[in-house]
């Protein structure tokens, strides 16, 4: 089966994707302009080649953590959930799965699991407002087909 095929939904969040990478090229730019800007500033302070460099690359490294931010995905197909969040993804089978919430002022939906624990949902959030709800219905959805055809 191919990867396209294994999943019946995949949502990621569109503002806070796109909020991660305006972020991402504002640090990048400025850190870049300082950089270049800091040989020709009249401080009395001596900036080497180095020192532009170094400034350049913390933009570099600024705008790779914000960047961060656009990887959080959850998907849903017969095997369960796949839940990635900013650095780790987790596959929940439908048998631990109690079911997808939203709790009120939370930020991000989160998928319950047993004993009282859950994983957060960071691809489906709050700001998303008609995509989110929507992918809360589809999730919903899904779930009763799989959890349904398990027992």
């Amino acid at each position: 089966m191919t990867a396209a095929g294994r999943w019946e939904l995949e949502v990621k969040s569109r503002k806070s994707a796109r909020y991660a990478i305006l972020a991402a090229v504002v640090l990048l730019v400025a850190h870049v302009t300082v950089a270049i800007l800091l040989r020709v500033s009249p401080t009395g302070v001596y900036f080497r080649t180095a020192d532009q460099l170094a400034l350049a690359g913390i933009g570099v490294l600024l705008a790779g953590i914000a960047l961060l931010l656009t990887r959080p995905r959850v998907r849903v197909g017969p095997e369960g959930v796949a839940v990635r969040n900013i650095l780790s993804e987790r596959l929940i089978e439908w048998d631990l799965v109690q079911g997808l919430s939203f709790p009120d002022g939370a930020m991000w939906a989160r998928v319950d699991i047993p004993d009282d624990e859950f994983i957060p949902v960071m691809a489906i959030q709050s700001n998303d407002r008609e995509h989110a709800v929507a992918a809360v219905r589809t999730f919903r959805t899904l779930e009763a087909k799989y959890v349904g055809a398990d027992t």
